[in-house]
């Protein structure tokens, strides 16, 4: 990146001579074991990129639904989850929609008529169109995108929940008031009966009967499930999953997954996946939405104030395949193992590489009830840490679990961990640790979605060192550009292996330097080494 590199896309764009390059295709491992395609765009297309999708974002954003929470600012699959456990109460079907190869299928003709109800400025417009079919390159083969939004791109994200952003309108303008009636469920006669008999018996004082009597009420429900009065029908969107939970018949389940059906094909030309777009009975079968089980509970024994306090309220369940396949890695023939792979980096950066595994995984399933079946996740993960440590050390488990086993003051109080410290001269050490979360439910527990990063200091800082047209290498004025790392662990270990390029950035603490040419092709003639 340089500044008349900069200057050059500003010209191009003015003058609506800006195309894009095709992007660079990749395949990325999926739960299923198949592969999902990436498209990795150039540097400037990054950054034309960037700006439309800021414009995008800033008008578009007020405007969608709040059943969206996918690529939102504030929102994530937590927000996601919360709302349907606090709210989707008394659910009887759960509609599971699957859209077939949603991103690879986004139609080009009905994006553009998206756009173009909103935005009238055609230069814009059709720098969108430029962008979406702008190919992309598969071993060195050019191929042409028809349709789809490439995923990898900056603006995907934002696209796709303006396309999708059809559906919202359409589920909660036609759909939602067409299947949702009634203020409140009637009364059960049956269960009225008995609770009459039950206040007859209490005011003649016959307390056996009276419990009898409560023992039925109890077996019954107070309202009648399936009042022809009352109807529900709720709805929620995770980028291209969605979520409708429907209290009513199964029949009318049914039509409605038909209309969604019809108006993804119809409208959006997108087609729903029919043997994963399941209508699953909310009390029997849980859904399966964003990794995690949903299901409605029902249990007559358990007494809140008097009240069936469980009944109708929704639960968040770890899947058991989840535990199985979060354990794989640290596990052969079932029991823990040593991970080779890791036994050449030092200790703190072993552990810090199980901690934060091991972290993430609770973090996102603490909404769950059964949070506490992680323990076995943590029993094995534990173990293989231990075991690759003492691989390292040629020592025992025992011996390494006594060595970096400590007592931590977290944030949910002191806990005992594994922490492994890397000292560093003049400076605060470095902690790595594993565990210290408690496998508990946290109803509050919320992990938004990461908000693009737009911090403005090191953007300004980076200009700023560019305008200078400085070369802070060599330290001589002249025609400049930028060299970046993606971490600043990639600059080597201080000492005589380390080049001088490296060293400067480490002593700034940038990842950035701002070079002129000769200084830049002498960085690449002497990269860092691994020893170094």
């Amino acid at each position: 990146m340089s500044e008349g590199k900069i200057d050059q896309v500003i010209e191009l764009m003015r003058f609506e001579r800006y195309r894009f390059a095709p992007a660079r295709r990749i395949y990325i491992p999926k739960k299923n074991g198949k592969l999902r395609p990436l498209g990795l765009p150039s540097w400037s297309d990054k950054l034309v990129g960037e700006v439309v999708r800021l414009l995008l974002e800033a008008y578009y954003e007020p405007r969608f639904s709040d059943q969206s929470h996918g690529f939102r600012k504030g929102r994530g699959c937590h927000t996601a989850l919360r709302e349907i456990r606090d709210t989707w109460k008394g659910t009887t079907w759960f509609i599971e929609g699957d859209i077939s190869d949603c991103f690879g299928s986004l139609d080009h003709s009905v994006m553009a008529g998206i756009l173009a109800e909103n935005i009238h400025d055609q230069r814009f417009l059709r720098l969108i169109r430029h962008m979406l079919k702008a190919g992309y390159l598969e071993d060195w083969e050019y191929h042409d995108t028809l349709s789809g939004c490439p995923q990898g791109g900056v603006v995907s994200p934002i696209l796709s929940n303006i396309y999708l952003n059809k559906l919202d309108e359409f589920v909660e303008r036609e759909l939602i008031p067409r299947y949702t009636r009634g203020a409140s469920r009637k009364r059960n006669p049956e269960y009225m009966r008995i609770r009459h008999r039950r206040e007859n018996a209490l005011r003649r004082g016959d307390r056996a009967a009276a419990r009898h009597l409560l023992r039925q009420m109890r077996a019954l429900p107070s309202v009648d499930p399936m009042d022809p009065g009352y109807r529900r029908l709720r709805y929620l969107r995770y980028a291209d999953d969605h979520l409708p939970g429907f209290t009513g018949t199964k029949a009318e389940a049914e039509q409605i997954k038909a209309e969604l059906t019809r108006f993804l094909r119809e409208t959006l030309r997108l087609e729903l996946t029919q043997d994963k777009t399941l209508i699953s009975h909310a009390r029997t079968q849980p859904a399966r939405f964003l990794g995690y089980h949903i299901i409605v509970q029902h249990c007559d024994t358990r007494i809140t104030y008097g009240r069936r306090s469980a009944n109708g309220r929704i639960a968040l369940r770890v899947p058991p395949d989840v535990i199985k396949a979060k354990t794989a890695p640290y596990r052969r023939r079932g029991k823990p193992w040593h991970r080779p792979g890791l036994q050449n980096l030092d200790d703190y950066d072993i552990v810090r590489i199980y901690g934060a595994e091991y972290r993430g995984i609770v973090n996102y399933d603490l909404l769950a009830q059964d949070v506490w079946r992680l323990n076995r996740l943590c029993w094995y993960a534990q173990t293989s840490m231990l075991k690759t440590l003492a691989a390292k050390h040629k020592s025992s488990v025992a011996k390494m679990a006594a060595r970096y086993k400590a007592k931590a003051i977290t944030g949910h109080g002191p806990r005992t961990c594994f922490e492994a410290r890397l000292t560093r001269e003049g400076k605060k050490d470095l902690v790595a640790r594993f565990g210290g979360i408690p496998l508990r439910q946290d109803r509050r527990a919320v992990i938004h979605d990461p908000a693009p990063a737009r911090t403005s200091y090191p953007r300004k800082e980076l200009i700023h060192r560019l305008r200078k047209r400085w070369c802070e290498l060599c330290e001589h004025g002249t025609t400049v550009a930028v060299h970046q790392v993606a971490a600043l662990k990639h600059l080597g270990r201080p000492g005589p292996g380390q080049p001088t390029w490296a060293a400067l950035m480490a002593r700034m603490r940038r990842k950035t330097l701002i070079v002129c040419a000769p200084c830049h092709e002498y960085i690449h003639v002497n990269p860092v080494t691994h020893a170094a």
